[in-house]
């Protein structure tokens, strides 16, 4: 697979590690997709081979389609890497999903964090799909909500 491949978001958040990671891991729901859109979380199993699987829906109903991918690489407060083309007992998933491989990278930037998301496909139409469909746009705004939610999390220990 090929860097082409891949779209990425990267900020550094005002929020150290630890709060970023907390803010992951224990408030998923809260940031996971673009307000006005909102997030159930059905199963989050923060290990390697572990499921997660949410359901979001827009402001107006649509939406409500599971998402469901498998961790691959857990490193607590540094890396997550999943994928959504296989399901939890290691069964192929139709080669249809937009992005094959999602991740995660924390890195500690003193009392911040320099987070980077990205997608990679196995295909330039699929990244460019991935692309059109507002990656840029949709990460970014998810990036920012997980930052607020991250310096919510460190101003309150």
């Amino acid at each position: 697979m090929s860097a082409l491949h891949e779209l990425t978001v990267e900020r550094v958040m005002d929020a150290p590690v630890s709060a970023v990671w907390r803010a992951w891991t224990d408030h998923l729901a809260e940031w996971w997709c673009p307000k006005p859109w909102t997030t159930e979380v059905i199963e989050v199993d923060l290990r390697p081979g572990g499921r997660a699987a949410m359901v979001m829906r827009g402001p107006d109903g649509e939406g409500g389609d599971p998402m469901d991918c498998v961790f691959l690489e857990v490193v607590p407060e540094r890396r997550i890497v999943f994928t959504n083309a296989l399901t939890a007992d290691w069964q192929p998933r139709d080669p249809e999903p937009v992005m094959i491989v999602g991740y995660f990278v924390f890195e500690p930037d003193g009392d911040r964090t320099r987070y980077t998301a990205g997608a990679r496909h196995w295909s330039a139409e699929a990244m460019a799909a991935h692309a059109e469909m507002g990656f840029a746009e949709g990460w970014g705004m998810v990036a920012d909500q997980l930052e607020a939610v991250a310096r919510r999390v460190a101003a309150s220990g």
